[in-house]
């Protein structure tokens, strides 16, 4: 049987849940997930700081996690540790971020991100001009209010999403529109069933790359053996 590990970088044990919840359900037959929650740091990486501290416990995490996993993902909208983990483990792990990035960039579409948390837009900019998408990334829209109480407040938080989707579409032109945040899981989720307009939900989009790759090493594998 296949084994994914989801890295939560924070420190919430009900975020890790969630989101290795958001992971199970939509695993193929023959395949199982869990999490893995960070000893230390805070309960929401609200800022580009504590982003950059949580990339040490996210490494410390996947190589526990590489002796008896196929896969992993780092759920975290900044990806922390993510280049670190790759460089160390031969298993494929994907990065949330990176890889709605890449989903929503599909087709040249033209791509913006909706989020609760001011102090990382700039590392999403960031994020896309590394992967050479820039040019189709038509900037951050917020939410207005306190992030962490937004995030313990599911119906606000989706209707504030909603409203910051809908500037990206109608204010910056963009063509599909990212829910830029791992605790931001369900609110995504349920925005993709609830909106006409392309809602791309970042777990999701990191479950789809890493099958892919899971599949692709078996394969290449197999063809050796």
């Amino acid at each position: 049987m296949k084994h994914i590990v989801v890295i939560n970088p924070n420190t919430s044990e009900t975020t890790t849940a969630m989101m290795t919840d958001l992971v199970r359900q939509s695993l193929p037959a023959g395949m199982s997930a869990e999490g893995a929650t960070a000893a230390v740091g805070v309960p929401m990486i609200l800022n580009s700081t504590e982003l950059a501290k949580s990339a040490d416990g996210v490494v410390q995490m996947g190589l526990a996690a590489a002796a008896k996993a196929d896969g992993i993902i780092v759920s975290a909208f900044g990806d922390p540790g993510l280049e670190q983990l790759r460089a160390l483990i031969g298993i494929p792990v994907v990065g949330i971020c990176e890889a709605s990035l890449l989903e929503a960039a599909s087709g040249g579409r033209r791509f913006g991100i909706a989020t609760v948390t001011p102090d990382l837009v700039e590392s999403f900019a960031a994020k896309a001009m590394g992967l050479g998408l820039g040019h189709l990334f038509t900037g951050t829209r917020l939410t207005s209010g306190d992030p962490m109480l937004l995030a313990n407040d599911p119906d606000r938080l989706q209707a504030s999403l909603a409203i910051a989707v809908k500037e990206c579409l109608e204010l910056d032109g963009a063509q599909a529109v990212i829910i830029g945040g791992g605790p931001l899981g369900r609110a995504a989720a349920d925005l993709q069933q609830q909106l006409s307009s392309p809602v791309i939900a970042p777990i999701e989009s990191a479950l789809t790359l890493l099958l892919r790759q899971i599949d692709h090493r078996t394969a290449t594998a197999s063809s050796m053996s």
